[in-house]
C-alpha cells in the first residue's frame, strides 16, 4: 500500500456543505483508507538566502489516504466536496524515503 495526499484548492464553483464533508469522511473512515487531514490556515514561505517562493493562496486543506496505487487513490475524488463542487483537488503520492 502507498500513501497519497489529496490537496484541496479554494476554487469551487458552488458551495460545499458540512453534510457532504461528514459523508465523505465517513466513507474514508469506514474503508480504512483515511490516514489524516486538516484544513490549512495562513502561513509563511521561507528560504535561507534569497527570495522565497510565494505561499500558495489556493490550498485550503488536505486529506491523507492509503491506496494500492495512484489509480485507486484517484477514486477518492468521488464524493470529495471540493471536487463535487467544481473545485480542484491535486492527488500526490507520498513516496517512502529509505
Amino acid at each position: 500500500m502507498a500513501e497519497f495526499m489529496l490537496l484541496m484548492h479554494g476554487d469551487t464553483t458552488s458551495p460545499e456543505s458540512d453534510e457532504a464533508w461528514g459523508a465523505y469522511f465517513g466513507r474514508l473512515h469506514a474503508s480504512g483508507a483515511f490516514k489524516g487531514g486538516s484544513s490549512i490556515g495562513a502561513g509563511g514561505s521561507f528560504r535561507k538566502s534569497g527570495a522565497a517562493a510565494p505561499v500558495s493562496g489556493q490550498l485550503t486543506g488536505f486529506v491523507k489516504v492509503e491506496a494500492v496505487d495512484f489509480a485507486a487513490a484517484r477514486l477518492w475524488l468521488e464524493g470529495n466536496p471540493v471536487y463535487e463542487s467544481g473545485g480542484t483537488v491535486e492527488v500526490r503520492e507520498l513516496p517512502m524515503d529509505a
